[in-house]
C-alpha cells in the first residue's frame, strides 16, 4: 500500500484459474475500507464489485491486476486483464449470459452476473475491451465528507 498526497493505492495481481486465492483482493479491500471508517453501504458495494471483477479475471482472462485508489472524496477500482478480451460487450452485460466453462460452473461460478453486478454497484462504470485484446473495467464510488 502506498500513500501519496492523501491517496491510498492498493494493487493486487490476479492469476488465471487461481481459485485458491480468488477473493483475497476484494476481501483485503473491504478490510482496508472498514479500517478507514468508510460507510458500510459503500464498502459493501465496492467489495461486491471488486470480487466480481477479480473472479472475471480468474475465470475468463490470462491474468491481470486490480488497482484501488482511495481518496477523501472517491474510491476508484480498476480491473485490468491481459486478454483475451470480450467479443461482445453488450451481450456480456446481459444478466445470465456467460462464457464460463462447464468446469467453472461446477465450481459454482459463471452464472453470468459478474459484469451486471459490477455496473449495478458502481456510481460510475466503464468497460473497454476488444476480442484478442485486454479488458479494462473502471468503477468509481463517490464518498460524502
Amino acid at each position: 500500500m502506498n500513500e501519496n498526497n492523501d491517496t491510498i493505492l492498493l494493487e493486487y495481481m490476479v492469476l488465471k484459474n487461481d481459485f485458491k486465492s480468488a477473493g483475497e483482493a476484494s476481501s483485503n479491500v473491504k478490510k482496508v475500507l472498514n479500517q478507514l471508517g468508510i460507510d458500510s453501504k459503500i464498502v459493501r458495494r465496492v467489495a461486491i464489485a471488486t470480487y466480481e471483477a477479480e473472479m472475471n479475471i480468474v475465470i475468463h482472462s490470462y491474468g491481470g491486476k486490480i488497482i484501488v485508489s482511495i481518496s477523501s472524496n472517491e474510491i476508484d477500482v480498476t480491473a485490468h486483464d491481459t486478454g483475451p478480451g470480450i467479443k461482445d460487450i453488450g451481450l456480456a452485460m446481459q444478466e445470465g449470459f456467460s462464457t464460463a466453462s462447464n468446469q467453472v460452473r461446477e465450481l459454482g461460478f459463471g452464472a453470468g452476473m459478474g459484469i451486471p453486478n459490477m455496473k449495478r454497484c458502481a456510481d460510475v462504470f466503464n468497460i473497454v475491451s476488444q476480442e484478442q485484446k485486454e479488458t479494462i473495467v473502471s468503477m468509481k464510488y463517490k464518498l460524502t465528507i
